[in-house]
């Protein structure tokens, strides 16, 4: 294990080798904008899992790639099209980037970075658009010598509309982008409550991995895959009952005793999470568009009329 540069905020980003070759990027505390990343090491390059969502944690993580290897990262696969995943893409110079058709629609619906009034200020950096160029419908086989690499699309809208995971079967690590958080409070606001536990019962559990990269947070095994499968069905529930009073989704997260799910960081997505459980609740397809703007809103509100903190 190694530390990259020391960066401002809630802690060192580390560098952990999950598997002989393959290493997991984990920066503390994995709060808004904080995402894990993680690479493949192989004869003739390195294969990335994820950007990072500034110039300069961009540039760290590339520094702790080179402190292991000095090939070039020859192949960079998104997860999804969160900026916190794909921002740095443009610091891959000379990378192929793969990814869902959706995750580059993604990237390039949201585009450049930005914060106020939703975030507290970032420092981005001089970040380019650099989306997804080799796409994927279901999903694609990637090599890193002989070790087999499956990228597969989970089928259905989960964290967002375009989730992909990263399996290696052989070594049985899992690389599942924001399907799981560790330590933070789930976001499915862009996604479905009811598809994040049809993927993580359905695709993600039945894999059997003994080593799960989380989006952020610390690196896990599975039984982090019950603890965000409980956090779901919570906020089915809460949703459930919160429609049921004719509570709007702010005021019932108001009401609600986060009980365990307190100690998570970034408690205000329980908002967001409740605007998407009522659009579902209401018959609304997973993934269909909600009004985000509102949903944002609400969260600070609920956060006390400030705007949400970033420290990226």
């Amino acid at each position: 294990m190694s530390d990259a540069p020391d960066l401002d905020g809630p802690g060192r980003p580390r560098l952990e080798e999950v598997s002989e070759g393959i290493f997991a990027y984990v920066q503390p505390d994995g709060t808004w904008w904080i995402n894990n990343t993680g690479f493949l090491v192989g004869a003739r390059g390195v294969t990335s899992i994820d950007a990072c969502s500034t110039e300069r944690r961009t540039r760290a993580y590339l520094e702790a790639i080179g402190s292991v290897s000095a090939r070039p990262v020859r192949t960079l696969v998104n997860t999804h099209h969160h900026g916190d995943h794909t921002f740095g893409n443009y610091l891959f110079s000379g990378a192929t980037v793969v990814g869902h058709e959706g995750t580059r629609q993604g990237a390039l619906d949201w585009g450049k970075p930005f914060d106020e009034p939703f975030w507290t200020k970032v420092e981005w950096g001089d970040v380019e658009l650099e989306p997804p160029f080799l796409t994927y419908t279901d999903g694609v086989t990637l090599w890193v010598d002989d070790l087999r690499c499956e990228v597969r699309h989970v089928g259905t809208p989960a964290h967002t509309t375009n989730d992909s995971i990263v399996w290696v079967p052989e070594r049985r690590v899992l690389f599942c982008g924001d399907l799981l958080f560790n330590g933070g409070t789930p976001f499915l606001m862009q996604g479905s409550v009811e598809g994040v536990i049809k993927v993580l019962t359905e695709v993600v559990a039945p894999l059997d991995a003994e080593t799960i990269v989380p989006g952020h947070g610390p690196v896990a095994g599975p039984e982090l895959i019950d603890r965000v499968l409980g956090y779901a069905r919570f906020v089915q529930a809460t949703a459930e009952r919160g429609r049921a009073a004719g509570l709007t989704p702010l005021e019932t997260a108001r009401e609600t005793d986060l009980g365990e799910y307190a100690e998570l960081t970034d408690a205000e997505r329980i908002v967001g999470n409740l605007h998407r459980a009522y659009a579902e609740l209401d018959g609304r397809e997973p993934g269909a568009r909600i009004d985000l703007g509102a949903a944002l809103n609400d969260m600070i509100a609920y956060n006390g009329g400030r705007p949400l903190t970033c420290r990226a």
